[in-house]
């Protein structure tokens, strides 16, 4: 959620930021800003509501503002309405402390409160003037910027990104970070800081990955770290091995469809990198094999689609693994009070690494002494730093809001420690695990046949596009493929859109059920098919539109079904990697042909960094 990138070098810095925030874009925002200081250190500032065009526009692409130090900022509404005078960067009243800043300060009430106490007044209904004016405050007590911003850190509470220009110290940008995501880049040319990789990588792959409440100084002249105490710490930088053109649409039409069509290849190279040779490759993790035979149970959380993979996982895993296994919401799961005894392993899953609740979860269980595991795809992520062990998904960056590669990356990531449970514990065949391993190898080639159905589904959406109302239903693997089909549907293309068990549908749900409504069932569980057909059946007989998604073997699908799709057959355990394409394509096509802007959905960000 919301996107900030700086610059402080030896080129003009405006047109530097807002490149930038266009790579920040998939963030989600609904205002933007951009504060320059020439080199006495006199800021300007120019924001403006809506989509960073208009911000393009007002400053000449930026050429209108000159200096060669400045932030900017794209702003996703929480505290104050979508406006100019919302947006940042904010300011104190004369213009000599100017900040931006991700995140929530949570006693923001009180500390404003305090502020007007001693004289300040505020123009805007934000949290981040109340940060700025603080930081202020403190600076025109001590006269140190490092000094105001470790006040500010002490005193606050809250997740933050902060990032601010000091009129006394030109050329600068100070900034600091909890539990919000910031980077910082340094080359020749210059310092850059930014909320994720992308938007600074045209420019460097030298990337610092801050962590929390360390203070940064940026200038031309190199970046320099600090802790609360002021003190200067040594931090290493790390080498980003993907190139520009990984975030950059490349000639497709939205990212999200340049990314569906990627998963085979990021398929591939997630399951080439830790099985190869004919052996799983699990060393990395760091978790020895009486650990894998020794843990008592599993404990899966995330949020969206990082939970729906969690559901998948738990049908898998407690089928071939034998262990017992449950999935939680990362955000109720926070605030429980589970009952364990140190021999669990709890898995959080994350796309970016970022993801407030999934974050607070795990940390929640490591102040317990519970081992973590964590599953992301962004190297020096909170995450995968906090976690006791991380598996990288290779999935490179995924910029369109709606998540498709990265969910089948962490569908495989998930499936090789499933199989890794198996194998130590001796729960499977090793002719079965065998197979299994062979049958890994073989989806992305199978992902490449369902993506070459693209027109037949494209089709489908278009004599779909007037429903209002569909519901996805199956059982086992199938209703976890189903959940995640539903909100692919619903996060992009605005149609209520639900799913169900499908022997649920009889306890209240078929009720919704009238003429027409759209019924997708997916049927690739073969002991499961027949009953998951009766409920399909009994839709139909009330009105609706009924459409299957089945395995190329499934047999008996009656004639009055109205579609039928067909996957490539595979191993039962990882049909969701090949049945989601279909679901995804569908989902990208109905919005598509709704005028919709997939890659930036209404109301919805990438990384959701609060709670």
């Amino acid at each position: 959620m919301c996107g900030i990138v700086g610059y402080a070098g030896n080129r003009q810095a405006a047109p530097i930021i807002l490149d930038g925030l266009t790579k920040l874009e998939y963030r989600g925002y609904d205002s933007a800003g951009v504060a320059v200081s020439d080199k006495n250190g006199d800021i300007d500032i120019i924001k403006a509501k809506g989509k960073l065009k208009v911000l393009y526009g007002l400053t000449d692409g930026g050429n209108k503002l000159n200096g060669l130090c400045g932030i900017g900022h794209t702003r996703w509404a929480t505290h104050g309405e979508p406006s100019e005078n919302n947006a940042h960067p904010h300011c104190n009243d004369d213009k000599t402390v100017v900040a931006v800043h991700n995140g929530i300060i949570e006693n923001f009430s009180p500390l404003k409160a305090k502020l007007m106490r001693r004289g300040y007044s505020f123009y805007s209904d934000t949290d981040t003037e109340v940060a700025t004016k603080l930081v202020d405050y403190y600076y025109k007590k001590y006269g140190e910027p490092l000094r105001a911003i470790s006040e500010f850190a002490l005193h606050v509470r809250g997740a933050y990104a902060l990032a601010v220009l000091f009129k006394e110290f030109p050329g600068k940008i100070f900034a600091i970070r909890k539990d919000s995501p910031m980077v910082i880049g340094y080359t020749d040319g210059g310092a850059f800081l930014a909320s994720d990789v992308p938007a600074i990588l045209k420019y460097t792959r030298n990337i610092y990955y801050t962590d929390n409440h360390e203070i940064v100084s940026l200038s031309n002249d190199g970046v320099v770290f600090y802790n609360l105490d002021r003190e200067e710490i040594r931090k290493e930088y790390t080498v980003i091995s993907w190139d520009a053109e990984a975030a950059e649409k490349g000639g497709w039409e939205h990212f999200m469809l340049k990314e569906i069509h990627e998963q085979p290849a990021v398929v591939r190279n997630t399951v080439n990198y830790f099985l190869h040779d004919g052996k799983l490759d699990l060393s990395e993790l760091n978790l020895s094999d009486e650990y894998f035979k020794d843990t008592e149970s599993i404990i899966i959380t995330g949020c969206g689609s990082a939970y729906h993979v969690g559901v998948v996982a738990q049908y898998i895993l407690e089928d071939i693994a034998r262990i017992p296994v449950r999935v939680e919401i990362a955000s109720e799961f926070r605030y429980r009070k589970p009952v364990l005894n140190g021999k669990e392993l709890v898995i959080v899953i994350s796309q970016s690494g970022e993801t407030a609740d999934s974050l607070a979860a795990l940390r929640e269980m490591k102040e317990q002494g519970i081992r973590t595991l964590a599953i992301v795809n962004v190297l020096g992520s909170s995450i995968a730093r906090e976690a006791d062990s991380v598996f990288y998904t290779k999935a490179g960056p995924e910029i369109s809001v709606a998540t498709t590669k990265a969910y089948s990356a962490q569908l495989i990531a998930m499936y090789m420690i499933a199989l890794k449970f198996a194998k130590v514990r001796a729960t499977i065949s090793e002719e079965y695990y065998t197979q299994l391993k062979n049958e890994l190898l073989l989806l992305p080639e199978k992902i490449e046949t369902v993506l070459g159905s693209k027109e037949q589904i494209q089709k489908f959406a278009s004599e779909m596009m007037d429903k209002q109302d569909v519901f996805f239903i199956g059982r086992g693997i199938d209703y976890a493929v189903s959940i995640e089909s539903s909100l692919k549907l619903k996060e992009i293309s605005y149609i209520h859109s639900e799913a169900y068990a499908a022997g649920e549908l009889k306890h209240g749900t078929i009720s919704l059920i009238e003429n027409g409504t759209l019924v997708l069932g997916i049927l690739t569980q073969s002991k499961l098919t027949e009953k998951t057909i009766s409920n399909l059946v009994e839709t139909a007989s009330r009105g609706a539109y009924v459409a299957v998604l089945a395995s190329e073997n499934t047999l008996g699908i009656p004639d009055s079904f109205k579609k039928v799709f067909r996957i490539p057959q595979t191993d039962e355990h990882f049909s969701a990697s090949l049945a989601v394409i279909t679901m995804q394509l569908f989902a990208y096509y109905l919005s598509v042909l709704r005028g919709n802007d997939v890659d930036k959905p209404r109301n919805l960000a990438k990384s959701v960094t609060v709670e």
